[in-house]
């Protein structure tokens, strides 16, 4: 059977993680011509930003602060949804920060739950993308998911921690209503040929590369990484090797983050961020090309532009050392990350859900700096005390070069099993998984409701880390 897919998501050109998502999966599912019919995408927007440029697949629009743009468009899929011969499945790319509420309050809106309900209410198989799980939610937070479960067929989330926090008492989901598929990467060969012709593209062939790449806001840590950076320097490296190091910290910031509050945000963080650079005597400029620095008179390299697709890609190629110093311990993805490992590159991260489980496929890590035998990359704690785990982190793999390449491996291996072609043939299988649910439902095979308390129950339910429902009276 072959399926029309509709992502209900953010989307290029817009800036945001979450479009950048949706569009690789899109050109993913597009592959597998024999099970997707077609691939169309109902795109999030800011009010008439971009409303004349986007392009195929996005066949229509919803402005992300109008709740009557969003059923328009919902009345506009399920109409189509009926005329075609091919049945519909609706995924939706769910964040707090994109629902609004009737009083214009950012992430306490019901537009994901209303557009779910409607869709489930006409028979339509709808998935939902968590791109939030929150182990500590409010009240709202903690509905919104309870919502989606009850109008959703299956909840989708990037790791196997954020199943664990949904089916435990915070929520109480049933795991056989979730399941974990990884984030999708854009796998590259990690040659070191590559690495050095990019590096030479750049002119920065002589130097080892460390990089910070993405959109840039307070909670991305940079203000931590710079002083753990000058920290390496000044305890581990002679005045020629300093020479031969560059930190490179590429990507705009957030627009979003600019624009609030008439810029006071973003004008009070690159103070920051220049006071940080001024204390620790650091070399540094700002610059909106490559080919506009030259790299042996700087300590720290701004490239302050957009990251297109192919910019990016050669910035994951030419790194030899990926710095995530993130605040946000709950983020539960990161394309960054993903793709880091997908280019079979070494990252120092702080210790967010993600890269807990991307990273340390060991399990436990306590305070302090983590490396293993089986680690991907180093893990260390999020602010103040990450200067000095950075810095240690940064010695270790300068210093130990044969231990670097072996993370390299171990990441390119895990990198493998997440490329986007096998992200999108999972999500294909899980469709047709619960295709088939649907159909077994309704066969007339004799179906048992229980209606009479059981001891079993209770043991069962501990098995599978679900919560036991309530006996019918």
């Amino acid at each position: 059977m072959a399926y029309n897919i509709r992502i209900l998501s953010t989307y290029p050109p817009r800036t945001c993680g979450v479009g950048i998502f949706a569009r690789n999966l899109a050109t993913a599912l597009e592959h597998f011509t024999g099970e997707v019919a077609s691939v169309k995408v109902a795109a999030i927007r800011r009010s008439d930003e971009f409303a004349e440029i986007y392009s195929s697949p996005v066949d229509l629009t919803m402005d992300q602060y109008d709740a009557d743009s969003w059923s328009r468009a919902a009345s506009t899929i399920l109409t189509r949804a009926r005329e075609s011969s091919y049945p519909t499945v609706i995924i939706l790319q769910h964040e707090y920060g994109l629902d609004r509420d009737s009083s214009a309050e950012d992430g306490r809106g019901r537009n994901f739950v209303n557009v779910a309900s409607r869709f489930a209410k006409e028979g339509l198989l709808v998935l939902t993308y968590l791109h939030t799980v929150l182990d500590e939610p409010d009240e709202y937070q903690r509905n919104t998911i309870h919502e989606l479960v009850h109008y959703c067929d299956g909840l989708i989330v990037t790791t196997e921690r954020a199943v664990d926090i949904l089916s435990s008492d915070i929520y109480g989901v049933d795991r056989a209503k979730t399941r974990h598929i990884d984030h999708g990467v854009r796998i590259q060969d990690p040659s070191q040929h590559d690495r050095m012709a990019i590096k030479r593209e750049y002119g920065m062939q002589d130097k080892l590369l460390v990089t910070t790449l993405g959109l840039r806001s307070p909670n991305k840590g940079i203000q931590f990484s710079i002083p753990a950076y000058a920290r390496f320097l000044a305890e581990s490296c002679t005045q020629e090797q300093r020479e031969r190091l560059l930190y490179l910290i590429a990507g705009q910031c957030h627009p979003e983050f600019v624009q609030s509050d008439n810029g006071e945000h973003y004008r009070k963080y690159r103070e920051l961020i220049a006071t940080r650079l001024q204390e620790c005597g650091l070399r540094w400029c700002e610059v909106g090309r490559l080919a506009d620095v030259n790299a042996r008179e700087f300590d720290v390299v701004f490239l302050d532009t957009f990251l297109d697709e192919n910019t990016l890609l050669k910035l994951y190629a030419a790194a030899n050392v990926v710095v995530l110093p993130y605040l946000d311990l709950q983020q539960m993805s990161s394309g960054i990350l993903a793709d880091t490992v997908g280019s079979g590159r070494v990252a120092i991260a702080t210790k967010f859900s993600y890269a807990l489980e991307l990273l340390n496929p060991a399990g436990a890590c306590e305070r302090g700096i983590c490396v293993g035998p089986r680690t991907r990359g180093i893990l260390v704690d999020p602010g103040e005390p990450s200067i000095d785990q950075i810095a240690q982190g940064l010695d270790y793999l300068v210093f130990n070069t044969a231990e670097r390449f072996e993370m390299e491996n171990r990441a390119h291996e895990r990198g493998v099993e997440m490329k986007w072609d096998n992200v999108a043939w999972k999500l294909i299988q899980y469709i047709e998984f619960l295709q088939g649910m649907r159909e077994r439902i309704t066969d007339t095979t004799i179906q048992f409701s229980r209606s009479r308390e059981s001891v079993f129950e209770r043991k069962n339910a501990e098995l599978v880390n679900r919560p036991a429902r309530a006996a019918k009276q």
